[in-house]
């Protein structure tokens, strides 16, 4: 039976540390008694693919071919399915499974049926600039009938702060000067808050104040089942 599992492989490297944790929630979601009953994950930790939000507001295809290259790697190296640990990455995301002979989950559409599940109407979206103009959480989400409310300008760039020189450069996230632009947001109709950077989900770790929704454990717990594993709870958190 453990031999008939699924093989898991992570293209990652954007950045390094969402690559840990999207590893680490995969471990942890998992039920497992002993290490022969977790699953086998592979990872490319390429950290040489071209920053994400400046390819896209750049008009730019470039992070396309690293992470094929990627997706080839993990696949020859016996991947029977793919996880991007990157929520801005998707905007290629049609490109690269174009590419690709294994499939590849789709995070912001497997968080979108966790909250249709979960009877969210209104969330707020919080993420890169690059995801934000990409309006990849938005096309998804309007198919489940979920409205999305983003942060305003000022808020926005406490955000990139937070992600690109707290989180990124390895330091201690300051949420705090986050607050008032949440608060905003939830005047705005927010019922709960998507994690739309997988650098956010490390930077509120541990946070209970908000309703906050982590895509990764969406797409871990997503690719948990489809490579056979059983999951420690079926209710994300």
């Amino acid at each position: 039976m453990i031999n008939s599992r699924k093989v898991i492989g992570i293209i990652g490297g954007m950045g390094p540390m969402a690559t840990a944790d999207m590893f680490r929630k995969i471990i942890e979601r998992t039920d497992a008694s002993c290490d022969r009953e977790h699953l086998h994950i592979l990872i490319d930790n390429n950290t040489d693919i071209p920053d994400r939000t400046a390819s896209i507001l750049a008009g730019s295809d470039e992070p396309v071919s690293y992470m094929v290259a990627s997706a080839k790697r993990l696949a020859d190296a016996g991947a029977d399915m793919l996880i991007i640990s990157c929520d801005t990455s998707h905007f290629f995301y049609n490109k690269v499974a174009a590419n690709c002979e294994i499939p590849i989950l789709h995070m912001p559409e497997e968080t979108a049926k966790v909250m249709s599940k979960m009877g969210i109407r209104c969330a707020g979206l919080l993420a890169t600039v690059g995801t934000l103009k990409s309006e990849v959480y938005d096309k998804i989400f309007a198919k489940y009938g979920i409205e999305i409310v983003k942060p305003d300008d000022e808020g926005q760039k406490k955000l990139m702060h937070m992600i690109y020189d707290e989180v990124k450069a390895g330091k201690c996230a300051d949420t705090a000067a986050l607050d008032s632009t949440l608060d905003k947001m939830e005047e705005q109709g927010c019922e709960a808050f998507i994690l739309g950077c997988t650098e956010l989900p490390i930077a509120y770790e541990g946070y209970t104040g908000r309703n906050f929704l982590d895509p990764a454990v969406c797409v871990a717990e997503t690719a948990i089942v489809a490579a056979g594993g059983k999951l420690k709870s079926e209710v994300t958190v």
